[in-house]
C-alpha cells in the first residue's frame, strides 16, 4: 500500500498519508465508493460578489454563471465542470434555495470546484443590479423566451442566468435580465437538465466569441 503510485506521489506534494483499516475508510466516506482511498480536504471557500467582480476585472470580456435556485449537488458539480472547461471567471450562488459546495459537488465536478471562483449572495435581484452597474449584460436562459440562445451577440461582460431543475428562473431575476433566451428543441421532450442546459449555452458564448 505505502509503495502504491497514488501514495508515493501524494509524500511528493508533501500531503500525509496514512493507512487505516476500511471500516475506517468506510466511516470518512460516508460509506462511499472510496476504493480504498480517502483524502481530507478542506471545502473551498466563498468569495464575496464584490471579489468576484473585481477579480474578472482582469479579463476584456468576463464570464459569469449565476445559479438561480439549484439544489441538486450533481447539477451543481455538473455546472463547475463545464464552466471550467468553458473558461467561465467565476459562479454566483444564492445562500439559501440553493445546494452549496460539498463532498458531492466536488466528486461531480472532477476537481473543478477547486478552480471556478463561487460567490454567495443573500440577494440575487441586488447581485444582478451590482453586475448591470459593472457593465455587464445579463442574459437568463428560460423556456418562457421567444429569442433563441444564438441570437444575441455575447462579445461583452455575460452573466449567464441557469434556473432550477423544476422552477426555472424567478419571475423577479427574469424582470431583472436584458435578454431571455431558450435553446429551441425538437424533440417529445420539453425541457433540459439544468447542467445540459449550461453546457449547450456556454459552447455557444465561446462559439459567438470567436467569429
Amino acid at each position: 500500500m505505502l509503495r502504491d503510485p497514488l501514495v508515493l506521489e501524494a509524500k511528493q506534494l508533501g500531503i500525509d498519508v496514512s493507512v487505516k483499516e476500511d471500516r475506517e475508510l468506510d466511516s470518512l466516506s460516508g460509506r462511499g465508493n472510496h476504493q480504498g482511498f480517502v483524502c481530507l480536504a478542506k471545502a473551498p471557500e466563498l468569495w464575496t460578489l464584490k471579489a468576484l467582480i473585481q477579480a474578472a476585472k482582469a479579463k476584456e470580456k468576463p464570464l459569469l454563471v449565476i445559479l438561480d435556485g439549484i439544489e441538486d449537488p450533481a447539477n451543481l458539480g455538473a455546472i463547475l465542470r463545464s464552466c471550467d472547461a468553458f473558461g467561465v471567471d467565476g459562479v454566483i450562488i444564492k445562500n439559501t434555495g440553493n445546494v452549496t459546495l460539498n463532498a458531492t459537488v466536488a466528486k461531480v465536478s472532477t476537481g473543478a470546484v477547486a478552480y471556478v471562483p463561487v460567490a454567495s449572495v443573500s440577494n440575487l435581484s441586488q447581485a444582478l443590479s451590482e453586475l448591470q452597474d459593472a457593465g455587464y449584460w445579463i442574459v437568463a436562459s428560460d423556456g418562457s423566451a421567444t429569442q433563441s440562445y444564438d441570437e444575441v451577440d455575447y462579445n461583452a461582460p455575460i452573466g449567464l442566468i441557469v434556473g432550477s431543475e423544476g422552477f426555472g428562473v424567478s419571475k423577479l431575476v427574469l424582470q431583472r435580465s436584458d435578454f431571455i433566451v431558450k435553446i429551441p428543441m425538437v424533440g417529445h421532450v420539453n425541457s433540459l437538465n439544468a447542467s445540459v442546459a449550461a453546457g449547450i449555452l456556454l459552447s455557444q458564448i465561446l462559439i459567438n466569441r470567436k467569429k
